[in-house]
């Protein structure tokens, strides 16, 4: 399938690039009030490896609605992002989650600058919460809708009361000493919430008391129709799901525009039931974001 390989460049100087496709003249025609999604990867990912993305896109693109893949300043574990002043070390290990928000600006806008009104947003793990977060902040941005896939919940008040609160203590306390001995860009490999590499800072930053990435605290302020998902598997097992889908559903009681999904048997990257997945999917964009044939 052809895709166009387009690039945009964020308010504070940053170079992301994507990929952008179009239907062609064989999609259903489901006629979904949007026109575009704008696909952004989780933690370490990138526009390119996400075979998860790569089975939605070529869905979304299958009713007909074009599809944007992105990457974030985020992507892959360590990477040098482009600036006018050289390169600048990010990735996974040296992002800000804030920062985010000016990736999202920039792939909105850079729609809109091909003709594109009607943008949806899909956003899976950290991508989902970078998104929920971005939208929550800059309510101008304005999509039609929002589909978080399996956004984690960044609390620091869930994790010390789950199941792996002394491993993630420990994690913690170690990031904050580094931190306090005037070591905050020191590297640290950790296992929860999940395997990673990052900064002694930014896990400090990411996942502190202040529950500043918390995205039940975020998603009151998203004013488009959004759609949550989260795999019954992970929601049993992994420290960063645990309750979560409870806790969704109590909040849509306060939210109306929020809808919630548990997709049985499937877990973070919704591996063998993905037909599932996209089938709820295109059924509530049918009712939320779209128009019934």
């Amino acid at each position: 399938m052809l895709v166009d390989l387009v690039q945009t460049t964020t308010r504070d100087g940053l170079q992301l690039d994507g990929i952008f496709q179009t239907p062609g003249a064989a999609s259903s025609g489901l006629r979904v009030d949007v026109e575009v999604f704008c696909l952004f990867h989780g933690t370490g990912g990138n526009f390119y490896s996400s075979a998860l993305f790569g089975d939605l896109a070529e869905r979304l693109l299958g009713i007909g609605c074009a599809v944007l893949r992105v990457n974030t300043r985020g992507h892959d574990g360590i990477s040098t992002a482009a600036t006018a002043r050289g390169g600048k070390r990010l990735g996974a290990a040296y992002e800000t989650i804030d920062d985010a928000r000016h990736d999202v600006a920039a792939w909105m806008a850079w729609l809109k600058q091909q003709g594109k009104q009607r943008i949806g947003l899909v956003g899976h793990s950290m991508g989902a919460v970078k998104a929920i977060f971005s939208l929550a902040r800059e309510p101008q941005l304005s999509p039609v809708c929002l589909v978080a896939l399996s956004p984690p919940r960044l609390s620091y008040l869930a994790f010390c009361a789950g199941s792996g609160a002394a491993q993630f203590l420990d994690t913690y306390s170690r990031a904050e000493q580094l931190v306090e001995s005037g070591q905050p860009a020191a590297l640290m490999e950790v296992q929860i919430p999940l395997p990673y590499v990052t900064t002694a800072a930014g896990y400090v930053e990411k996942y502190g008391p202040d529950e500043r990435y918390n995205f039940l605290l975020s998603l009151p302020g998203v004013n488009c129709p959004t759609l949550v998902t989260v795999g019954s598997r992970e929601a049993a097992s992994n420290l960063a799901f645990q309750r979560l889908p409870e806790d969704l559903e109590a909040l849509r009681h306060r939210q109306h525009s929020l809808h919630i999904e548990v997709i049985p048997d499937a877990d973070h990257a919704y591996t063998g039931v993905r037909s599932q997945l996209f089938g709820r999917i295109e059924a509530w964009l049918r009712t939320a974001a779209g128009k019934s044939t």
